[in-house]
């Protein structure tokens, strides 16, 4: 009998909905079989059966949430019964993009080959008490928890097999060792609100987890600018057509806006970096990969176009629409939704024209994009028709100072405003 668990796939995945079962009690299967689809924050994942054998028990049924380390099936390999965490080590994942963020992905994932094993938290040490106590079983996304809450996991009664602790076994001893006096009045009947509940996709909950996590980390600044554009539109307008017929691409301003902001970093390579907090170093990074934030019917998803500027003005415009029709479909790979190095949020593309994006962390900036307007301006003391196109700058203020970013900001209207000098450098 092999027990098959759900492993630690990579990625920061801790917990996962259950989608479809591909087999049913009594089947039997082959040695890497696709047994059941799981839906986690950044992919939709086949796991592969562990072993050849019959299919004696599925733990679970569809739309629950399962954790890392629970049991999803039993087999009946006509062996000795055994635990098995790593065969998705050994195969290819069937994996697709998760219809949800700033944050998504797919593909084949990179995932540990060691097997799960209990922690050495809540052993007492030898040299101080002779006593042997036994290990406390303990989920990993219910470890996490008990640290976050400041709860001691040795104190928590697990209702998990074997007694292992669960995340809802935290939850519920947080809550029972609150103070009544904190607890929130029960509503009445006459006071109980109305409306329709929906339940949080794991994508919408992981983009508010990222989310909380960049506001609380990062203490945001924002600085805003009108832009005038007026050279890159005439110039845009002219060739926004030009590989239509030959790819099916109209050229859009967005790469020329990439192509811009990465002559910018080049000049303030403070806003290419990530902050160490714990070494207390500031780590400059010499390549570029930006990210570029997509809106999709879920949430939204961070597709990343490596080594930009490495890129023409197609190349970048193709990378967009690929990445952009990936996210969309679910169709991109994992590694094309991880490592940016700065982001651009494009909410001018839903008609705004400035916001105050949140940083995707850990990177120490993103840059805002609205909608290019016709404007009157001032120029030579005369007012005149200009195109103006809306920044909204926000930087981590550990990091970079008003100084710093208003100086980026100068780099990058420099060149977005010469689009013809743009494209010779």
């Amino acid at each position: 009998m092999i027990e098959f668990k759900l492993p630690d796939i990579g990625e920061g995945i801790h917990e996962g909905v259950l989608l479809k079962w591909l087999v049913a009690e009594g089947d039997e299967v082959q040695e890497g079989d696709s047994i059941c689809e799981v839906e986690t924050d950044k992919v939709n994942a086949e796991l592969p059966a562990p072993a050849t054998g019959i299919i004696k028990k599925l733990n679970g049924k569809v739309g629950e949430t399962i954790y890392v380390g629970d049991t999803l099936v039993v087999i009946d390999n006509g062996g000795e019964f055994k635990i098995d965490l790593k065969p998705i080590t050994e195969m290819e994942l069937k994996t697709e993009v998760v219809e949800e963020d700033n944050a998504g992905v797919v593909g084949a994932l990179e995932v540990s080959d060691e097997v799960l094993t209990n922690s050495d938290e809540g052993r007492l040490n030898s040299k101080v008490d002779n006593n042997i106590r036994k290990k406390i079983l303990a989920t990993p996304v219910a470890r996490k928890m008990a640290i976050d809450f400041g709860v001691n996991i040795e104190d928590v009664e697990g209702t998990g097999p074997m007694g292992r602790v669960m995340k809802a076994d935290i939850q519920r001893f947080y809550e029972n060792r609150q103070p009544k006096s904190l607890e929130k009045p029960q509503k009445t009947d006459a006071g109980a609100v109305e409306g329709e509940k929906i339940k949080l996709s794991v994508l919408r909950k992981t983009i508010a987890k990222k989310m909380k996590e960049s506001f609380f980390t990062i203490p945001h600044t924002v600085v805003m600018e009108e832009m005038d554009v007026t050279e890159l539109v005439k110039y845009r307008d002219n060739i926004k057509d030009y590989f239509l017929v030959e790819k099916d691409i109209k050229i859009t301003y967005l790469p020329f806006i990439i192509k811009a902001l990465i002559l910018a970093l080049k000049e303030s390579p403070k806003f290419n970096s990530q902050l160490l907090e714990e070494e207390e170093h500031l780590l400059i990074k010499d390549y570029y990969h930006i990210g570029i934030a997509v809106d999709t019917t879920e949430g939204l998803l961070v597709p990343v176009i490596k080594d930009a500027d490495q890129k023409g003005i197609l190349a970048l415009m193709e990378e967009v629409n690929r990445l952009g029709t990936g996210a969309r479909d679910r169709k991109l790979k994992i590694e094309e939704l991880k490592g940016s190095t700065f982001t651009i949020t494009n909410y001018g593309s839903l008609g705004a024209s400035f916001g105050t994006p949140i940083i995707n962390y850990p990177e120490v900036a993103i840059l805002g994009i609205g909608r290019i307007n016709k404007k009157p301006v001032v120029v030579e003391d005369e007012i005149v028709k200009r195109w103006i196109l809306p920044i909204s700058l926000a930087f981590d203020h550990r990091v970079i100072d008003g100084g710093d970013a208003g100086r980026f900001l100068k780099s990058f209207n420099k060149y977005i405003k010469d689009p013809h000098g743009l494209l010779l450098r």
